[in-house]
């Protein structure tokens, strides 16, 4: 079992394009809607790989009704925390060559009664589970050290715990110890307070972070692949697909991957590649069931390639 906690998750609208022009009525040529947050992502992810999983996440308003629907529909075993406010909608706009453009709402505040709950919700969801999962931006109302706080509960209760986060959310996690954390290059730049572009500064990047509290750092680095870097091992691997079509979700279903395929080493990583690359080649966030391992092709390099430059995104 993999518990999953999204402190802001969304109902995601997303609409198909022939191109984006600004200041311009468009018709799109389909659409459709999908339970969203990094955290839910993750568990649509598990659930339709057969893994175990469990949803924690804030409910309320008509937004709110509507997802644990959608969740109910999925499959997902959910717990529903009730809040006040009502859950945000996010809108992406798909054009044919796979460029996304993503307006996020900014969610409801949630009262301190409110985050309280969702961590003890969270905690009593997750008593048996193999892992716990904190993934994506905190709502209004939450404090930046509410993932720190998981941690030290998670780690109470005998939890492996896994941070997905960025900014002073993250920053404030890593003196606790999460057991991985998934930053991408971005976030793994601004959380080490240093330039990451080529792999050589991505590793030193990771290894900065482990110095303040992480265990082991799995980095998405877009075009470039994934970094993982453990105690003991640093390993660069590649994804190549030929006709991505949206990159959304592709994060995590990375993060998914690793943590079904054992959550270190090279096995790993390869399933999280998998994973991820799976997710690449579909226009929205929920993660096909088949692996189609002709559709991309995995590559491992024996040596990380330190001076190599990371494409931009």
């Amino acid at each position: 079992m993999i518990v999953t906690l999204t402190l802001n998750p969304s109902v995601d609208r997303t609409l198909v394009v022939e191109r984006l022009a600004h200041g311009a009525v468009q018709r799109a040529s389909s659409g459709w809607s999908e339970p969203s947050g990094k955290g839910v992502n993750v568990s649509l992810a598990l659930r339709t790989h057969g893994i175990a999983t469990r949803a924690v996440l804030p409910i309320g308003g008509p937004n709110g009704r509507r997802l644990a629907e959608m969740l109910d529909e999925a499959g997902i075993d959910h717990v529903n925390v009730p809040i006040a406010g009502n859950i945000r909608t996010n809108v992406s706009l798909l054009e044919p060559d796979g460029k996304v453009t993503k307006v996020n709402e900014p969610g409801p505040t949630l009262s301190a009664d409110e985050v309280e709950a969702l961590l003890d919700a969270t905690l009593k969801a997750a008593s048996q589970a193999s892992w716990l999962v904190g993934s994506g931006s905190l709502p209004h109302g939450a404090s930046p050290d509410l993932y720190a706080r998981l941690v030290h509960r998670a780690h109470d209760a005998g939890l492996r715990i896994a941070i997905d986060s960025s900014g002073p959310p993250l920053l404030a996690a890593l003196p606790a110890g999460p057991d991985l954390i998934k930053p991408n290059a971005h976030e793994l730049a601004e959380a080490a307070d240093m330039p990451v572009t080529t792999v050589g500064q991505a590793v030193d990047a990771a290894r900065r972070l482990q110095e303040r509290g992480a265990r082991t750092i799995l980095a998405s680095l877009g075009a470039d692949g994934a970094l993982l870097v453990e105690e003991d091992l640093v390993q660069h691997a590649e994804a190549i697909v030929e006709n991505p079509q949206s990159a959304v979700g592709a994060g995590d279903a990375l993060l998914s991957g690793f943590l079904a395929g054992g959550a270190s080493g090279g096995t790993a990583l390869r399933t999280a590649l998998a994973w991820a690359a799976t997710a690449l080649q579909q226009p929205g966030t929920l993660l096909g069931a088949d692996i189609d391992e002709d559709s991309f092709k995995l590559v491992f390099h024996d040596r990380p390639q330190l001076h190599r430059q990371l494409r931009a995104d």
